[in-house]
């Protein structure tokens, strides 16, 4: 009971954002998830009904061809995915299956790189898949988290799984068409068209990942749609202004 509840304590400690991932480990040579791999599945099931799976990740240890660890780290990946899905939890159909073999940056001890790592987000009524959801023709909603490096269009590290949310977000809804809008803040006049570029970033990602180009368009209004007034009063309202944000263009 008490490595139950200190994997469950564990899990709710990892998490990025709307992203948030599970670690399932796994006996050196073996398919099957270990037995406080099984353990930590079974409690994580119980806390986590409504948890939607996007992506999976398999690895294995060091030891043998990698060729051989490719195909075992593919084993996990379907292993912990008929798992989940013989006990009803969600895993969309596109699901990423990533297997890395013992191609990636390994761990000194052999146990740690023995695992399938499964991303998921948990469907709540503040989520932004559910505000998708309730959204209409004409909305625009802000992509919170969404952060730039200072007079730059790359996104920061941490930022990451916004975009990541925003795609799980398109493929479950096949119909929706979206305008990515992006904004600045502090300035009447725009130095470098950052806003337009922040915008077309997040559209590349998107058209890179696979969403049509017919789905998606971009545009940049530089400050000449201020949530609050210029010059801003305080950092609070200079962030509000500072934003990405989508317009729902049809559902």
């Amino acid at each position: 009971m008490k490595n139950i509840i200190k994997f469950i304590v564990l899990f709710f400690f990892i998490s990025l954002s709307a992203q948030e991932k599970l670690e399932v480990f796994f006996d050196f040579n073996k398919s099957m998830p270990n037995s406080k791999s099984i353990q930590l599945i079974n409690a994580w099931i119980k806390e986590n009904p409504t948890a939607e799976v996007y992506k999976m990740g398999g690895y294995c240890d060091t030891v043998d061809s990698k060729v051989y660890n490719l195909k075992l780290a593919q084993k996990r990946i379907h292993a912990v995915e008929n798992i989940l899905k013989l006990n009803k939890i969600k895993v969309i159909d596109e699901l990423e299956r990533d297997a890395f073999g013992e191609d990636f940056e390994v761990s000194f001890n052999q146990d740690e790189n023995r695992k399938v790592v499964v991303f998921y987000q948990v469907t709540n009524e503040n989520s932004f898949s559910e505000k998708v959801k309730k959204a209409k023709m004409g909305d625009f909603l802000k992509l919170k988290g969404l952060n730039f490096f200072n007079m730059s269009d790359e996104v920061l590290p941490e930022s990451r799984p916004v975009l990541d949310e925003l795609l799980q977000i398109m493929k479950a809804n096949p119909k929706l068409k979206i305008e990515i809008q992006g904004h600045i803040c502090c300035k009447e006049v725009e130095i470098e068209d950052i806003s337009n570029k922040r915008a077309k970033t997040v559209y590349n990602y998107l058209l890179t990942k696979g969403i049509s180009k017919n789905r998606i368009s971009y545009k940049g209004f530089a400050s000449t749609r201020p949530i609050y007034p210029l010059p801003e009063n305080n950092e609070e309202e200079r962030v509000a202004n500072r934003r990405v944000e989508i317009l729902i263009l049809e559902k």
